[in-house]
């Protein structure tokens, strides 16, 4: 199979879908790998380092389209992208669909398979996502603790504390991977850390894990009660492929002290705040209700080489499978891989999605037609 990796055009987006070792075991698997000029520069993998596994450096993006089969890329396809995307092609990145409808009936409408990395579910777990969470929940704690200082329009609080002074008071809504890992960062600088939780047994497993941090069960009367308290909230709830619950009201923000600041890892996904919306590393931060909010919506971007690296740990075995089979086997193979699909031959296909923006689906199986 031919292919074809993609620089990536979204604003401040530095990774890249492969690097270069991935992509030389699928060249010794005996597949064509194409890539766009200077695709890996801003992950610090050159052209050089491509070809001498084997991989094809070609001009332009739409080089690569017209060779490629299979595009893996990062994030979801900008508008430019679309426009070169048809029927022949599988395409495997991040989508977030249900945060862009106009996305949604776009890429549906150019016949494409589109596979999101992160609605495809193996036992209960997002093992595509789980990396960038990972590293998006560590960045929250770091970000958000910067910009408490008086020169990033926070209240001047140092999360630490010192001896004498109390810490600063961190609010985690959501303990899932991303969750878990801005606690595990924000109790490391010595912040007082509260995680809401609605799970009751994953709230048992932080308790143990996480022994410095405290544990709330979410409501919205527990969580406005902390809330004239709180000086950085990390907002990281997840409801897989689905747009992201609403649980901070502007109401609530009100509570809070001035200059107080909120990350909203959920952003990908809408964010998890009525008063959240998209931002990019050029423009980070804004303010609502006297909140700073910093709602980045690729926010592992910012370290794109060590995101790079952990994004390909976990999307090479799926890739490989991909290019070794027709869809249809390839799901037969690993009937996992339908939650993926997003979109295939017209239809769209995620349930979530569709309930997201009050569109029809069809189960992708019906569409492949596995019986």
């Amino acid at each position: 199979m031919n292919i074809g990796i993609l620089r990536e055009v979204k604003p401040q987006e530095h990774r890249v879908g492969m690097i270069p070792a991935s992509a030389g075991e699928l060249v010794k698997q005996g597949h064509r790998v194409v890539i766009e000029k200077g695709a890996g520069a801003n992950s610090s993998y050159l052209d050089k380092e491509y070809q001498l596994a084997g991989v094809e450096v070609l001009p332009t993006a739409e080089a690569v389209f017209e060779e490629a089969q299979l595009i893996v890329k990062v994030k979801e396809p900008q508008p430019s992208e679309v426009q070169m995307l048809g029927p022949e092609h599988t395409l495997f990145t991040y989508l977030h669909l249900a945060a862009d409808k106009s996305l949604t009936e776009t890429l549906t409408a150019t016949g494409c398979t589109a596979i999101a990395y992160e609605t495809l579910e193996v036992g209960g777990r997002l093992p595509l996502l789980e990396p960038m969470s990972e590293l998006a929940g560590r960045m929250a704690a770091i970000f958000g603790s910067y910009h408490l200082a008086n020169h990033r329009g926070g209240r001047g609080i140092l999360l630490g504390g010192v001896p004498g002074v109390a810490p600063g008071r961190v609010m985690v809504i959501g303990g899932g991977t991303a969750g878990v890992n801005a606690a595990r960062v924000a109790t490391g600088i010595g912040a007082d850390v509260t995680i809401v939780e609605v799970d009751v047994e994953r709230m048992r497993f932080l308790d143990i894990t996480l022994q410095e941090a405290h544990t709330l069960y979410s409501t919205e009367a527990n969580i406005a009660s902390l809330l004239p308290r709180i000086d950085l909230i990390i907002g990281a709830v997840l409801i897989p492929g689905a747009a992201a619950p609403k649980l901070m009201t502007r109401e609530m923000l009100r509570q809070m002290a001035p200059g107080s600041v909120f990350v909203d890892i959920a952003i990908d996904q809408g964010g998890c705040s009525e008063t959240s919306r998209p931002t990019s590393h050029d423009n980070p931060t804004y303010f609502e209700e006297e909140v700073l909010h910093y709602c980045v919506t690729n926010m592992p971007g910012a370290y794109s080489r060590t995101a790079t690296q952990a994004l390909n740990n976990v999307t090479t075995r799926w890739i490989s499978l991909l290019a070794d089979n027709d869809l249809q086997n390839a799901c037969r193979k690993r009937p996992e891989l339908l939650s993926g699909i997003n979109c295939t031959k017209g239809k769209l296909t995620c349930a979530p999605v569709g309930e997201a923006h009050s569109l029809s689906t069809v189960s992708p199986a019906e569409v492949l037609e596995l019986h």
